[in-house]
C-alpha cells in the first residue's frame, strides 16, 4: 500500500483572493487546523511584500509541527529569503514555479522555451543549496509542448528536485483524457519513476476530484487538494475516496479522516468570516458625535492622518496595507468612520510573531464573587500562568496577562461586537493598547466574548512587545 502525499493549498490560494482573503492570523488558525488533520504538505504564498510575508512564514513555521511547509520561489530568483523565512520550520520545501505553455512562456515570462529550461536548471541548483526537499511545479502542463516539458522535468531531476507536479489549470479534461496526459507524460519521462511525481487541478469543469483519483490510480504519489472550494480539488471530497476505495489501486493517505468533518467546518468558518474590505462586511452604523467620516474619494495622505490622529505611527508598508483595505471597504460603502479604520488598522497593520500564545483560560464571576481569571500562555518552549481579580473577567484576564509578561501598558480603547447573529454568533474584539507614545491595536474573533477579548488584546501586547525588543 503505498502513502501518498496530500498537499493543502487553501492558503496559498486566499492569499491574493479578491473575493475571499484571509487576514495574518486567521492564516496562522487555518495553518493550525490543516496541522492537525495531518495534512502533509501546507502551502503558503511566495514572498511578495518583504517584511509582512516573512513575518506570516515564521508565524506559520512556529505555530505548525507536523506539516511540511511549502513556499513558492519565483523563476530566476534568489531562494535565499525565503529560506531564511523558513530557517525554523521542522521541514520545508522550496517551489519553483514554471510555465508549461508557450503562451505563459512569452506572454508572462517574456522567455522562449530553451531559456526557461535554463532558468529552472539555475533556480533548482539555488534551491537545493538550502533543502533537499524541492518541487517544480509546471504550470499549465496540460497545454505545453511535450519535448519542452520534458527537458524542463529531466533538468530539474538533474539538479536535484524530489518532486514534480503538472498542473491542469485549464481544468477542461475529463478524468480519461487526464489520465492519457499523464501515460504520455510517464512514457516520455521514465527519471519520473526515480522521484515522486503530483498533479494539481483545476475545477473548471467540476472535474477536479475525478481527475485526481484518476492520477492516483496512475502512479501518482502527491496530490494538491484544498479546504475551502477555491477552484481545485476538495481535500475532503478526495481524502474520503481514498479512505473508502483506496485499497483497490493500492494507495492511502496520512490525513485524520475520522475529525476531517469537524476540522473542515471549523477552517471554512474562518475562511467565510467577513474581511476589512470585503463586499460582505458590515460594521454598526451609529457613530459617535464628531466622529469623522472617510469616502473612496480621500486620499491615502487623508486616510494616514486620520489614523495618526488615532494615535497610530505607521511605516510605509503598513500605511499603504492599511489604504489598500481601506479603498476596498469604503467602494461598496458611503462612508468609513474612525472606529471602523480602527478595524482595519488592527487586521491589516504590522502582524508581527506571536511571542506570547494562548494556550488555556479559566474565568469565574458572578454577582456575589469577585470575578478571577486564570491565564496560560506559551512562549517557546515553556508554559507560564497567570491569576488575577479584576472588575470582571475580561479586566481579570488582561491583569492575569499582565503578571505573566511582567509589563503595563495602558488600554486606550475596547470595543466589542457581534459579526454573526444567533446563539452562536462570532464576536469581533479591538483592543488599543498605548506605549511609548504610541498606539497599538489587536483583533479577536471568537464565539465566546472573553475569548475574543484575551486574544485581542494579547495580539496587541506581541506588538509592543515586538517592537521594543526590535
Amino acid at each position: 500500500m503505498n502513502t501518498i502525499r496530500v498537499c493543502d493549498s487553501t492558503i496559498r490560494k486566499l492569499s491574493n483572493g479578491k473575493d475571499n482573503s484571509l487576514s495574518f492570523k486567521e492564516k496562522l488558525e487555518v495553518a493550525k487546523l490543516l496541522d492537525k488533520l495531518c495534512v502533509d504538505v501546507i502551502e503558503l504564498d511566495e514572498i511578495r511584500s518583504g517584511k509582512a510575508d516573512s513575518l506570516l512564514i515564521k508565524s506559520v513555521v512556529t505555530a505548525v509541527r507536523n506539516s511540511i511547509i511549502a513556499v513558492p520561489v519565483a523563476l530566476g530568483t534568489d531562494p535565499a529569503p525565503t529560506a531564511k523565512a523558513l530557517a525554523e520550520a521542522k521541514r520545508f520545501r522550496l517551489q519553483v514555479v514554471a510555465p508549461g505553455s508557450s503562451v505563459r512562456m512569452e506572454y508572462v515570462y517574456h522567455k522562449k522555451s530553451a531559456a526557461i529550461v535554463e532558468m529552472v536548471k539555475s533556480t533548482v541548483e539555488e534551491c537545493r543549496k538550502f533543502t533537499e526537499d524541492v518541487e517544480l511545479l509546471i504550470d499549465d502542463a496540460t497545454r505545453g509542448d511535450m519535448a519542452v516539458i520534458s527537458e524542463m522535468v529531466n533538468a530539474a531531476i538533474e539538479k536535484g528536485a524530489t518532486t514534480v507536479t503538472f498542473c491542469d489549470d485549464a481544468g477542461t479534461m475529463l478524468p480519461e483524457e487526464f489520465a492519457t496526459f499523464l501515460e504520455e507524460r510517464l512514457k516520455a519521462d521514465p527519471k519520473l519513476s526515480e522521484i515522486t511525481w503530483g498533479v494539481s487541478c483545476s475545477n473548471e469543469l467540476a472535474m477536479a476530484d475525478a481527475c485526481v483519483i484518476a492520477a492516483l490510480c496512475h502512479g501518482a504519489g502527491e496530490i494538491k487538494a484544498s479546504a475551502f472550494p477555491v477552484n481545485t480539488a476538495s481535500l475532503e471530497n478526495a481524502c474520503r475516496v481514498i479512505a473508502g476505495k483506496g485499497e483497490s489501486f493500492g494507495v492511502r493517505t496520512n490525513v485524520a479522516t475520522a475529525s476531517m468533518r469537524r476540522m473542515i467546518s471549523q477552517i471554512h468558518r474562518f475562511c467565510s468570516i467577513p474581511q476589512s474590505g470585503k463586499p460582505s462586511v458590515e460594521f454598526t452604523d451609529t457613530v459617535d458625535n464628531g466622529e469623522e467620516r472617510l469616502t473612496e474619494h480621500d486620499s491615502k495622505e487623508a486616510v494616514i492622518s486620520v489614523a495618526e490622529k488615532l494615535g497610530y505611527s505607521l511605516n510605509e508598508e503598513d500605511a499603504q496595507n492599511v489604504y489598500d483595505s481601506f479603498i476596498k471597504l469604503a467602494s461598496k460603502k458611503e462612508s468609513v468612520t474612525t472606529k471602523e479604520l480602527d478595524a482595519i488598522i488592527a487586521t491589516a497593520a504590522m502582524q508581527v510573531p506571536e511571542k506570547y500564545k494562548l494556550e488555556n483560560y479559566i474565568t469565574n464571576t458572578g454577582n456575589t464573587i469577585t470575578s478571577m481569571a486564570h491565564v496560560k500562555l506559551r512562549t517557546k518552549d515553556e508554559d507560564l500562568e497567570g491569576v488575577s481579580i479584576g472588575d470582571g473577567p475580561i479586566d481579570a484576564a488582561f491583569l492575569a496577562i499582565e503578571h505573566i509578561t511582567g509589563r503595563h501598558y495602558e488600554l486606550d480603547d475596547f470595543q466589542i461586537k457581534a459579526i454573526t447573529e444567533g446563539k452562536e454568533a462570532a464576536a469581533e474584539t479591538i483592543v488599543k493598547l498605548r506605549a511609548n507614545g504610541k498606539v497599538y491595536s489587536g483583533r479577536g474573533l471568537s464565539t465566546d466574548i472573553i475569548g475574543a477579548s484575551i486574544r485581542a488584546y494579547l495580539n496587541a501586547v506581541n506588538k509592543v512587545i515586538f517592537e521594543e525588543d526590535e
